[in-house]
């Protein structure tokens, strides 16, 4: 049925009835419609001549978190062996456990069902409220998790400079110093690597070492929900990245394709307070090993095939900084799978570039996004650079 041409419909659109029928102005109102309708039309032909793929295709840059799990996974889960994780019986959540402490290089690990719950759980385990959590203001634990580390643990951050990824030691010395004029404690200092808003940016071991010696005896907390993509970069071993940091987390679900899950690990007996407050915090999941089958394909098979994700986010950088010449991005900056580059009209440029096909985001007023994953294939990148050497913003 089309209403374009269907007279009965356009009559229950219009309120008009047999009793009202007014033949002139219904002729009118037609009139308009159908000439509506050839602009429209002509609207579409001229965006299929310049964009002739992007009607009906999309490239999904938008997070790392679109991945689907592989058929070994699927396979996995389907014949994984099951327990009551709440009574710690599940062998495969166990196996999981176990795999990525030895990652790492600690004594213990406990699975959670998201990255956020691993930094909270982290979070209430190294601190008590009113203490002073340091971090770099652009992290996700302060930026990107609605606020949790002050609702969950009566925490409060004090945030340094973190634009290129790692943090100041002068910086992070002079909050700590600060206790001795009546400022809060300094209770805990956390890094994130790969440092997602200044571009995916691989920290340096050794920095995080003289960070870890710096601050004596606090604990330090590495968010490594992109862990491995900063292994594959730097050829640096997970357990080497860990070692200076009292606990680590990582997530499963973003580029090693599990469909749920993250691991936080560290000394045994914070791990064993880690999972009570993993389940005053409602993750205890009880049979929950097909998702830890999946999340042992992903740490035994996906964590090689990252390079392919950084290859093609090297390539967009590139695309990226030649569309838009005015922002002085260095692609050379992209170093794992994230483009991220400031814009000032960077939401109506992702907004733009999404009705054309390329889906990406921001991660704050005037920062785009763009993020490489198994779901991008190199005809992918193609179709990218097509619409780039084509795209004509209408910035405002």
């Amino acid at each position: 049925m089309n209403f374009w041409s269907d007279f009965h419909l356009q009559d229950d659109l219009f309120g008009r009835g047999q009793h009202d029928f007014d033949a002139e102005l219904l002729v009118d109102v037609r009139s308009l419609v159908h000439s509506l309708q050839r602009v429209f039309v002509h609207f579409d032909s001229v965006e299929v001549a310049r964009y002739p793929q992007s009607m009906t295709r999309r490239v999904d840059l938008r997070s790392d978190t679109v991945t689907q799990p592989t058929q070994a996974m699927r396979d996995a889960m389907a014949v994984a062996v099951v327990g009551d994780d709440g009574y710690n019986e599940d062998p495969t959540i166990r196996a999981l456990e176990d795999r990525f402490a030895a990652l790492v290089g600690k004594e213990a690990a406990v699975f959670v069902p998201s990255g956020v719950m691993g930094n909270q759980i982290a979070v209430r385990i190294l601190t008590n409220p009113g203490d002073l959590v340091i971090a770099g203001r652009g992290q996700h634990v302060v930026s990107f998790e609605m606020g949790a580390a002050a609702r969950n643990s009566s925490i409060q951050f004090a945030t340094v400079d973190d634009t290129n990824g790692a943090l100041d030691l002068r910086d992070v010395l002079d909050i700590i110093d600060a206790e001795d004029d009546h400022q809060p404690h300094v209770a805990m200092v956390s890094i994130e690597n790969t440092h997602m808003p200044s571009g995916g940016t691989p920290l340096d071991v050794a920095d995080i070492t003289a960070l870890a010696r710096a601050i004596g005896e606090r604990p330090l907390h590495l968010d490594g929900a992109r862990l491995f993509n900063a292994v594959v970069a730097t050829g640096t071993s997970a357990a080497a990245y860990a070692a200076p940091a009292t606990t680590v987390m990582t997530c499963l679900s973003k580029g090693l394709c599990a469909p749920a899950g993250s691991l936080l690990a560290g000394p045994a007996g914070l791990i064993e307070r880690g999972r009570v407050e993993r389940k005053r915090l409602g993750g205890a999941m009880r049979q929950a090993g097909f998702l830890a089958a999946a999340g042992l394909v992903a740490l035994d098979e996906m964590v090689d095939r990252l390079a392919e994700d950084h290859a093609r986010a090297r390539i967009l950088a590139g695309l990226f900084a030649t569309a838009f010449p005015e922002v002085d991005y260095d692609p050379t900056s992209c170093r794992t799978n994230i483009v991220a580059f400031n814009h000032p009209q960077a939401r109506q440029l992702v907004e733009e570039l999404a009705a054309l096909g390329v889906d990406g985001g921001t991660v704050g007023p005037r920062r785009a996004r763009f993020v490489t994953h198994a779901g991008v294939s190199d005809d992918d990148v193609t179709f990218v650079a097509e619409v780039l050497a084509r795209f004509k913003p209408t910035l405002r």
